[in-house]
C-alpha cells in the first residue's frame, strides 16, 4: 500500500458494494475495526516523515504493530480478495497470501497485468484457478461461489452448515 498512489483505496472501493450485497463483512486496511495499527492519511503521512528524516526505530515500531493487526485479519477472515500490480512491491500482501494460504483459506487474486503474469512462485501456492486477469472475472467465480450448488471448492471454500450448500452471508471477508 506503501507504494502505490491511492494506497489500494481505489480497487477496494469498487470490489467493497459487491462483496457487501453478498453479506460479506469486509475488513479493509484503509479503515481498520481498531484504533492501533492505522493505515489513514495521518498516519501515512506521519510514517513517511519519520522515514525522511531516518527516526526508524519509531517507524518499525509503528509498522510491527500494523504488520500485527493485518495478519490478525487475516487470522479471522474467511477469506482474501487481493490485487497485485507488478509495478509495485506488495510486501505486506505477499505475506498475507501466504500465511492465509497455510490455512487453506481462499485467497481470490486479481492481477493488474493479467493472469498470464502471475508471479511463478504463487503457481506452486495457490490453485491458479483463483487468479482473474479482471474485477469481472473475479466477482463471477465469487457468484459461482455464493449461488452455485456444486462448485470446485479447490480444497479452500469450507462451508459449515446441516445444509449442503451456504451462501457468502455467513463468510465474511
Amino acid at each position: 500500500m506503501d507504494r502505490v498512489p491511492d494506497r489500494g483505496a481505489g480497487w477496494r472501493a469498487n470490489i467493497t458494494p459487491f462483496l457487501e450485497e453478498k453479506g460479506s463483512v469486509v475488513f479493509n486496511p484503509l479503515n481498520k475495526p481498531s484504533d492501533i495499527g492505522l493505515e489513514d492519511e495521518d498516519s501515512h503521512v506521519l510514517k513517511k516523515l519519520l522515514k525522511e528524516k531516518g527516526n526508524y526505530d519509531e517507524f518499525s515500531n509503528i509498522m510491527k504493530t500494523v504488520r500485527a493487526i493485518d495478519l490478525r485479519l487475516v487470522d479471522i477472515s474467511d477469506f482474501l480478495v487481493v490485487n497485485l500490480d507488478l509495478n509495485t512491491h506488495p510486501c505486506g500482501t505477499l505475506e498475507e497470501i501466504f500465511l492465509a494460504n497455510r490455512s487453506k483459506k481462499p485467497v481470490v487474486v486479481h492481477m493488474e497485468q493479467g493472469k498470464r503474469h502471475t508471479p511463478d512462485w504463487l503457481f506452486g501456492t495457490l490453485p491458479h484457478s483463483m487468479f482473474f486477469s479482471t474485477w469481472e472475472e473475479v466477482k463471477n467465480y465469487l457468484s459461482h461461489i455464493d449461488n452455485d450448488t456444486f462448485i470446485n471448492s479447490e480444497g479452500r471454500w469450507r462451508f459449515f452448515s446441516d445444509r449442503p450448500r451456504q451462501s457468502l452471508a455467513h463468510h465474511p471477508a
